[in-house]
């Protein structure tokens, strides 16, 4: 059993998102749901005796993922905002996150010239897709934005309000 244990670990590790019971047993190879939940009491117990900075949580919709403690999260904070999204171009995400889908030009009428260096930076980085939309296009966020800043996409615009974006 440690193999199937060891194999639901790896699978929460390299993902990085939340993950149901179907997927994570597709991904291990493991046909059984019962057996992916014991798995997944048993790598949560055994974070906690542990006492580490990671922690395995599940969801209101019962789905899985291997994560920070929120108490160790400052020290995480400073790498990532170093290495990934400045501030503008994290504004200009909210922005098309607000708008969803958004329409290239209102974003750049808003925020700037620069919002297309922005929007090309969010490609890149996976967070946003865009498709043609007259002489314009139109801005959708993908699956990894979802996944990366943690939030449902049925309940991001209620997280969102007008004076913060």
């Amino acid at each position: 059993m440690n193999e199937h244990r060891d194999k639901v670990e790896a699978v929460l590790f390299t993902t990085g998102r939340f993950l149901n019971l179907e997927e994570i047993g597709r991904l291990c190879g493991i046909g059984s749901s019962g057996v992916i939940r014991q798995m997944l009491d048993e790598l949560g117990d055994e974070y906690n005796k542990r006492e580490t900075a990671l922690e395995i949580i599940k969801d209101e919709k019962n789905r899985w993922k291997l994560n920070i403690k929120k108490e160790y999260l400052y020290l995480t904070e400073k790498l990532l905002s170093d290495a990934e999204l400045d501030k503008p171009t994290q504004e200009t995400l909210a922005m098309v996150a607000y708008r969803q889908p958004a329409v290239q030009s209102d974003i750049i009428g808003f925020r700037g010239n620069k919002a297309y260096d922005h929007i090309r930076k969010l490609k890149e980085e996976g967070f946003v897709v865009s498709e043609k939309f007259g002489r314009t296009k139109l801005l959708k966020l993908t699956q990894r934005f979802y996944d990366y800043f943690d939030v449902v996409e049925e309940e991001l615009k209620g997280k969102l309000t007008p004076g913060e974006v």
